[in-house]
């Protein structure tokens, strides 16, 4: 387990991300968005994408979150900002919601993003204070994140927000489609769609 992450004092609310997967979904929308709205889409506003993220957790205004980045390169791709080190990594920013205090954690030789999700996912479910604990895992293990909550809900008066592109089987956790902050992130607007169809 990372330093970073076992020396914490958490807050009430924190959102883990697997920044790989996020950037290469943040991609494919791009793509796709271009070619059916025949325009160019920006990279996705980091901040607007991790307050979009807390309103779909149903974060009280003014509570915050505290953000984890998990990644293996240096910088995400398609959102701004992007560099983990020199823009991400110890910042924080205010917003209605309250504050973002935001780490980026690198994955290390020893280990696998999906051996570091999951024991950051849990060990972030063992905190007492963590109340609301938002998850963005890659689909790869997707079902490995969804067994473990089983496994640890029951009885349990935390929530977790899983956050996928396509719906799942539901259990002890919520779901929320992930496009729909990434779209609101990259300026992508309903009614700009359903103008095309």
């Amino acid at each position: 387990m990372n330093e970073k992450l076992t020396e914490k004092t958490w807050s009430k609310n924190v959102i883990l991300v697997d920044g790989d997967y996020i950037d290469q979904v943040a991609f494919n929308l791009i793509v796709n968005f271009e070619r059916m709205l025949e325009r160019r889409i920006p990279k996705a506003d980091l901040a607007h994408w991790l307050v979009c993220v807390a309103l779909d957790g149903n974060i009280a205004e003014g509570e915050g979150a505290q953000v984890i980045l998990l990644h293996t390169k240096s910088k995400l791709e398609n959102f701004m900002p992007a560099d983990y080190t020199q823009e991400l990594d110890g910042k924080a920013f205010n917003d209605r919601m309250g504050e973002f205090c935001i780490s980026s954690v690198q994955v290390e030789k020893m280990t696998t993003m999906e051996d570091l999700f999951m024991e950051s996912m849990r060990h972030l479910y063992r905190q007492p204070e963590v109340m609301d604990l938002m998850l963005i895992s890659n689909d790869r293990y997707l079902d490995q994140v969804l067994m473990d909550l089983h496994r640890t809900q029951t009885g349990k008066d935390k929530v977790i927000n899983v956050f996928t592109m396509q719906p799942v089987i539901n259990g002890s956790y919520n779901q929320q489609i992930l496009g729909f902050s990434l779209m609101a992130a990259m300026g992508i607007k309903s009614e700009e769609i359903n103008k095309k169809f």
